[in-house]
């Protein structure tokens, strides 16, 4: 068994105000975000201009540096509102339709990847519409920068000490402070690996091989969906929901769809 690391949560505190790390770690991953797709962005700028590129004619553009701030002002609200409704939705609905006004409070923790992932295509379909700029190719562009806030994410829920794992006797178990006194999966850090470091990995190295704009995107969803899946097998389901069918979660059932959904959108496109 290895010591869970206790580190305190809030990095500054000062009265009532709180800096800590699992916002920290939002902050980290939009920030790592931005700065990769401008690089994307430039990159491809300088190869078009270099190989003298004609004009799009598909009634959109492709994303230029001078539209970032504006697709982030878009997509960190929709990725937002949509997590904590993701989780209001799927994991706690009983309770929030008790207690309305506790869905504003965000800071009391709460957010599902599956109602943020919806929230931030609403953002950007919306950005893309507004700016006549093509959406499935600005997709495949931030998508790739992902895995990246995933795993920071994964990093803010073990240091928070929450959405641990299952209780194990595995030689790296770990004792979590709000887990009970028996070894459990430090199943965050397994995500962080699977959905942040793994999934860069395959969409960066797949990103000039996938030809067709919003494949990369779909197969983002394919491999998150899987990985997530897998992993939640040596997670603890949430206590108020435990599990839906047999040892199946609500995180698994989320994702089983996530993946069938990207399938089925692939063999419509590939079909076309």
């Amino acid at each position: 068994m290895i010591p869970y690391p206790r580190i305190n949560p809030d990095i500054i505190h000062v009265g009532p105000i709180a800096v800590r790390w699992y916002g920290m770690m939002y902050i980290l991953g939009f920030a790592a975000s931005f700065f990769l797709l401008r690089y994307q962005v430039k990159k491809l700028s300088s190869q078009n201009i270099k190989a003298k590129q004609p004009q799009q004619n598909s009634g959109c553009s492709s994303l230029s540096l001078e539209y970032l701030d504006a697709l982030y002002s878009s997509i960190i609200p929709g990725l937002i509102i949509g997590a904590r409704l993701g989780y209001v939705l799927f994991y706690n609905l009983p309770y929030y339709l008790q207690n309305p006004l506790e869905i504003f409070t965000v800071w009391h923790g709460g957010m599902s990847f599956h109602g943020g992932l919806i929230g931030s295509i609403v953002g950007g379909f919306l950005f893309c519409r507004k700016y006549r700029i093509c959406f499935w190719r600005t997709a495949d562009l931030i998508i790739v920068t992902a895995p990246i806030g995933l795993a920071f994410g994964r990093l803010g829920n073990f240091i928070n000490g929450e959405l641990y794992g299952r209780v194990t006797d595995v030689p790296w178990a770990m004792i979590f402070p709000s887990g009970g006194p028996v070894p459990r999966h430090p199943s965050q850090l397994y995500e962080c690996f699977l959905e942040g470091i793994v999934l860069f990995i395959i969409l960066w190295v797949a990103r000039n091989r996938v030809k067709r704009d919003g494949n990369l995107t779909l197969l983002f969803v394919v491999f998150y969906g899987l990985f997530r899946f897998l992993a939640e097998f040596t997670r603890e389901p949430d206590q108020q929901i435990g599990f839906i069918i047999g040892m199946v979660t609500m995180g698994q059932l989320l994702s089983l769809s996530m993946i069938l959904i990207a399938l089925g959108t692939l063999y419509i496109r590939g079909r076309r």
